[in-house]
């Protein structure tokens, strides 16, 4: 997902820590980790790293918005403990012998915040509205194109949105047909660009729909009040009409956004937060308390490479002498500190396993690119003779908050210094501005991150194929393509040539260095005791908080 989810820059802003004073938090050590209310009311007070870009769940790209999407509603279904597929508006469901139409069953007591029941065309039509190319949505596109037949011929205006399959049977049975079989699918139903809208309602705001709480609808475990398109603050409370409401025991979730990592700490021995991310230098004071925690994510971070602004970027050469030219595990031990693990491929580690042995697919493939001085000089200097120059000047577009410029100072720092006749500027802009530089392709090398969107590796591989919604490369390539493809083509229901298929596809990647891998994302936190049942998706929205309470 894209964060940056590209899904993912926001995790960069909210997980990436950076060098500050200490707080002294040991002081206060009787008191860390209370609940901010200081008693049992059903209240969790947390921070959020940036404000929400977007409540619509067609245009949502970022881990923001899809964690309070889907905080506030149901899809067909819900991800539970250990990533168990749970049951949402749908109870169940079956899918024909040649997995191609899918039936699903809807329950008949969900309703929205308005009173309106939930029904199979409140799928119908959100699908819908996240393929048409009038809508505008990046994820819809990129999510449903060859999985929900007839998506990409829609979302290229080939096809009329009616066209989509997806039709709702009556109120509660919902029949999607497939452009071929797809593994993941039923994953893919309890992400957020497949949730259900209500047509009335979003018609009826027009262009104000989801810019405030009162043009927002709710059919999940909670609402969202208080909130606006530039808030600071607001806060989730529960939903009296939700189906299960009786499964959900927190009353209300306050969130303030806070950017500083100092602030975070502070507010939490204060008692006043209930979670708080800890930066580098703070993990070693904190790291043997009861209420320290790492969670290792399915979350990548990476420096990706745009062909088609920058002449010496073009070169495979200067790509692979930049891929080369960073110490990563300095920048886990020294910068981050937080449990984050060296990334040397696209796809995470413990994420995919062979169909038959069970092997990591991280491990079959091993490392892709490994740091390496020497290596990243000697290609440096086949890429400057081949392109005719003896110096190359790059913008460096990274993020402007306090967590992330010590990080993105060490990454330049690194490719100066280690590839002579390198000048890197940093660019560092709020997190929107990102986003559009990065959409337009309006930059040279940018830090970016990307949150698995369903348990694949498909999910990491179609993010470079040519012309894909989310490649902002300009790579191109028709083995890379082909490989890829097949794995939801010809080799859909073969799981072991599928997985091989996988295999290769990320050693083309490589071989053609598209991206120079940093990191595979860990949090390193405080966590006040009195909260449990917090759920860690491994995809989608990082939190789920339906089954959490404050003890």
């Amino acid at each position: 997902m894209k964060s940056f989810r590209k899904l993912s820059l926001l995790l960069v802003a909210a997980l990436l820590l950076t060098i500050m004073a200490a707080c002294g938090g040991n002081d206060n050590e009787d008191n860390a980790g209370d609940s901010a209310e200081g008693n049992n009311e059903q209240v969790l007070h947390l921070t959020n790293g940036d404000t929400i870009p977007t409540m619509d769940a067609s245009m949502a790209t970022d881990e923001y918005a899809f964690q309070f999407l889907s905080s506030t509603t149901d899809g067909l279904y819900r991800l539970g403990e250990n990533g168990e597929i749970k049951e949402g508006i749908a109870t169940n469901h079956d899918v024909s012998e040649d997995a191609l139409t899918w039936t699903f069953n809807l329950r008949e007591d969900a309703v929205w915040s308005n009173g309106d029941p939930v029904t199979a065309n409140d799928f119908v039509y959100a699908w819908q509205r996240a393929v048409n190319p009038d809508t505008g949505s990046e994820y819809g596109p990129y999510m449903m194109s060859g999985v929900i037949k007839n998506a990409s011929a829609i979302s290229s205006g080939d096809k009329k949105v009616d066209d989509l399959g997806v039709k709702a049977l009556d109120d509660y049975t919902l029949e999607v047909t497939l452009e071929k079989p797809t593994p993941y699918f039923e994953s893919l139903t309890t992400f957020g660009t497949f949730l259900p809208l209500n047509q009335k309602f979003v018609e009826e705001q027009g262009k104000d729909y989801a810019t405030s709480t009162d043009t927002l609808l709710s059919n999940g475990p909670f609402i969202l009040k208080d909130w606006e398109s530039t808030a600071n603050k607001w806060k989730l409370v529960k939903n009296p009409d939700y189906w299960d409401a009786d499964t959900v025991q927190l009353e209300e979730i306050t969130y303030d956004v806070v950017k500083n990592p100092q602030t975070l700490v502070d507010l939490y021995e204060k008692g006043e937060i209930d979670r708080a991310d800890l930066s580098s230098d703070l993990v070693d004071l904190y790291s043997t308390r009861d209420d320290f925690n790492t969670i290792t994510e399915s979350s990548m971070t990476f420096i990706k490479f745009n062909q088609t602004k920058s002449e010496a970027l073009k070169n495979e050469n200067i790509r692979k002498a930049l891929s080369r030219a960073v110490d990563k595990q300095a920048l886990v031990d020294e910068i981050l500190n937080n449990g984050s693990l060296v990334s040397n491929g696209a796809v995470p580690q413990d994420f995919a396993a062979h169909p038959e042995t069970g092997e990591d697919f991280r491990d079959i493939n091993g490392d892709m690119v490994t740091f390496s001085k020497d290596e990243a000089k000697k290609y440096w200097e086949k890429g400057l003779e081949e392109i005719g120059q003896d110096k190359v000047e790059l913008e460096f577009l990274s993020g402007d908050s306090e967590t992330s410029k010590v990080m993105n100072e060490y990454i330049a720092n690194q490719l100066q210094t280690n590839l002579p006749g390198l000048t890197v500027t940093l660019k560092q802009v709020p997190f929107e501005q990102r986003l559009d530089l990065t959409t337009n392709m309006d930059y040279d090398i940018a830090i970016s991150a990307w949150g698995a969107d369903y348990l694949d590796p498909y999910g990491w591989l179609n993010l470079w194929l040519t012309d894909g919604g989310n490649n902002e490369t300009g790579y191109s390539s028709e083995e890379y393509d082909q490989l890829v493809q097949s794995t939801v083509g010809d080799l859909a229901q073969k799981p072991v040539e599928r997985f091989s298929a996988s295999l290769e596809a990320e050693k083309v990647l490589f071989d053609d260095a598209v991206i120079a891998p940093l990191f595979q994302k860990a949090r390193a936190q405080l966590i006040s005791p009195e909260l449990t049942g917090v759920i860690n998706n491994a995809f989608g929205a990082k939190y789920e908080y339906k089954w959490a309470s404050m003890e």
